[in-house]
């Protein structure tokens, strides 16, 4: 099978799979880990790019739950809550200079999931269990990111390998 039927097979049948595990026994935003699963392939699949997409989505987390703990925290006024998004979006770029984080879109879809995830919850970020939005979009990242290799490694396998060449 060419390499595009692959992936679409691959792609289509996990992303089934995945939507009926997180709208069943997974309850995580399932568009956060279609999110997480682009990042693994922008970022440049394979190993490598699992670990550089993990790394980058859950540094945006990080990220984004500091600012959102400090709005929490100490004022919901619009001007703080825009100074602590700037402080939080130069900590972004910042960040993206460590090799390991250098794709920033990766690290921005890691603050946009945790503060969507936190939007469309309800639950602040000051939660102290399990369904503290900073955790859930953790959790939602490395799933997409795991969806993503599977689908790359389901769609080599599909991928017609040419045959031998003769003289």
């Amino acid at each position: 099978m060419k390499k595009q039927e692959a992936y679409t097979l691959s792609i289509g049948l996990l992303a089934v799979l995945d939507t009926y595990l997180t709208a069943t026994v997974f309850p995580v935003p399932v568009w956060v880990t279609f999110i997480a699963w682009a990042s693994f392939f922008i970022v440049g699949g394979g190993t490598a790019g699992f670990v550089r997409s993990i790394a980058s989505n859950l540094t945006g987390v990080l990220i984004s739950s500091l600012v959102l703990l400090g709005i929490a925290t100490v004022s919901q006024a619009p001007f703080f809550i825009a100074v602590v998004v700037g402080i939080g979006s130069a900590a972004m770029v910042q960040a993206s200079k460590i090799p390991l984080l250098s794709i920033l879109p990766a690290i921005v879809w890691g603050f946009a999931s945790t503060v969507g995830t936190t939007a469309v919850s309800g639950k602040p970020m000051t939660t102290l269990d399990l369904t503290n939005p900073a955790l859930i979009a953790a959790v939602a990242l490395i799933t997409g990111a795991s969806f993503g290799y599977v689908s790359e490694r389901l769609g080599d396998a599909l991928t017609s390998k040419p045959g031998p060449q003769l003289a």
